[in-house]
């Protein structure tokens, strides 16, 4: 398969602009209107709670958010509608006719396991550019980051066995449907039935049959001769149209007996989308082996989730594979991320000024300044043991004792001895002055890397029941930079 050159493919031709919340907008025109208002900022985009009470999120949607940014503009018709909501000045009009993005974008890698209320996009930008940004770049992050946590929640459950996302008739639209693919490739799952993912990102794509192909026949085995003539080195056939066990298996046996062994070929697989699945599925394994079928699969499809799968795993199932779909596509136990775009900084005559927001909620606290993210590794066991949220800039001697903080209580604190750890720092350059500078890797390499830092993780956290609790923690400085904050703002 020829390989997508994604250096020429990131680009969204579709004019996104104005999917945006209208406040933006409207902020906008102030900032403009007051020029002392629209200074440099930093913004930090992040979360909140894991998905599902899960230990981790898996970051994805970064390539959406750079082909969006490199076809950022606004077209005459855009001006045009904007102009007759008479909310704009025509000066503020013109800037925005001839607007481009030139500010700074650092981001985690896709596929990287990360944690609630940390940085995964820090934008520097001028107030206006960084506040055209906020909606897309929620969009791309929440949706994906959200599907590819479930895909590996589910992908967990199955133990080894093959899953394919089987989810574009239940997704929200359509892109919805093949960039969630994209993402449950991303959290691990082997192939999607989403023909457009297929094409667009070099997903393997899979399917078979529906239960109408079975019923436009005037018998079940004389469809699944249709198929097999036309497939017989890929035959699956489904079972369950009529009746699962008194006629679906038998005539996928016969199948096998009359048309495909004859010519060389053996049925690959059966598949169930009903009933009592860990019944039938132990039933017709039974019938496959008695006929010699041993190489035979069975595939079972329906509305499972990882804790459906692991049930039927424990029930002793005999599935090879599952088609998961509505619950992974939308993430329907837990289908909103709740990612947040939150000002964090501003410069005024060359000095950074910290930014936070208070709340009575403390959870809706924010973390201030203009930071780094740095995660924190066993020097022996290469495993991760922490992540620290550290001022912009800060070195870390890893020949020095490290002490790090709780976010909300300086007096729970965490103490990693010198020699022992060793850090790392996970924002990487996107665009810097509105250009981009980060070598887009393809869906394979993303893939791959995830697996890779997953396993960077103690098997505590993969728990789908009171996981063990990741720490992110601030360093002394920005714990003090917090602190001096919120005192000065609450007197």
């Amino acid at each position: 398969m020829e390989k997508l050159d994604y250096k020429y493919d990131l680009r969204d031709k579709r004019n996104l602009s104005l999917c945006m919340d209208f406040y933006e907008l409207t902020m906008c025109q102030c900032y403009f209107d007051h020029p002392d208002a629209n200074k440099i900022v930093t913004f930090d985009l992040f979360y909140r709670r894991n998905p599902d009470n899960g230990a981790f999120a898996i970051f994805a949607g970064l390539e959406q958010v750079i082909g969006y940014i490199q076809n950022l503009h606004f077209s005459d018709e855009d001006i045009e509608y904007l102009r007759s909501l008479g909310k704009f000045s025509e000066p503020f009009l013109d800037y925005l006719r001839h607007f481009i993005f030139r500010g700074e974008i650092y981001s985690v890698k896709e596929g990287t396991p990360v944690f609630p209320n940390e940085p995964l996009v820090r934008v520097r930008a001028t107030m206006i550019e960084a506040q055209i940004l906020e909606t897309a770049l929620l969009l791309a992050i929440n949706h994906q980051t959200l599907i590819a946590t479930k895909a590996n929640r589910i992908v967990r459950a199955a133990q080894g066995r093959q899953v394919m996302e089987f989810g574009a008739r239940r997704a929200h639209n359509f892109d919805a449907a093949y960039n969630g693919a994209r993402a449950a490739y991303i959290g691990g799952v082997d192939a999607t039935a989403t023909v457009l993912a297929g094409q667009k990102f070099h997903i393997p794509v899979t399917g078979t049959m529906a239960h109408s192909f079975v019923q436009t026949f005037d018998t079940e085995y004389e469809a699944f001769c249709a198929y097999a003539k036309i497939y017989p080195d890929s035959c699956t056939v489904l079972l369950d149209t009529y009746d699962t066990l008194k006629s679906g298996i038998k005539n996928a046996i016969r199948l096998e007996k009359e048309v495909l062994a004859p010519q060389g070929y053996h049925l690959k697989g059966v598949r169930i989308d009903s009933g009592d699945i860990a019944y039938l599925s132990r039933c017709i394994r039974d019938e496959l082996d008695k006929a010699g079928m041993q190489e035979t699969k069975i595939v079972a499809s329906n509305s499972f989730d990882e804790h459906i799968i692991k049930s039927l795993i424990d029930q002793g199932a005999q599935i090879d594979s599952f088609g998961v779909g509505e619950n992974l596509v939308v993430s329907k136990s837990s289908p909103v991320f709740g990612g947040v775009y939150k000002l964090t900084s501003v410069e005024e005559e060359g000095k950074i000024i910290p930014k936070i927001k208070l709340s009575e909620n403390i959870e809706k606290m924010t973390n201030p300044g203009y930071k780094d993210l740095v995660r924190v590794y066993d020097i022996n066991t290469k495993r991760a043991i922490g992540d620290v949220l550290c001022v912009h800039g800060q070195v870390f001697d890893t020949n020095e004792d490290l002490t790090v903080y709780h976010p909300n209580n300086p007096l729970m604190n965490k103490t990693f001895a010198k020699g022992t750890y060793m850090v790392k720092n996970l924002l990487e350059p996107i665009f810097i002055d509105g250009e981009l500078v980060y070598e887009v890797p393809d869906i394979e390499q993303i893939r791959s890397y995830c697996q890779e830092q997953l396993s960077t993780l103690w098997k505590e956290y993969f728990r789908f029941e009171y996981p063990h609790v990741y720490k992110v923690s601030l360093t002394k400085e920005l714990s003090d930079m917090k602190i001096e904050l919120i005192r000065k703002l609450r007197k």
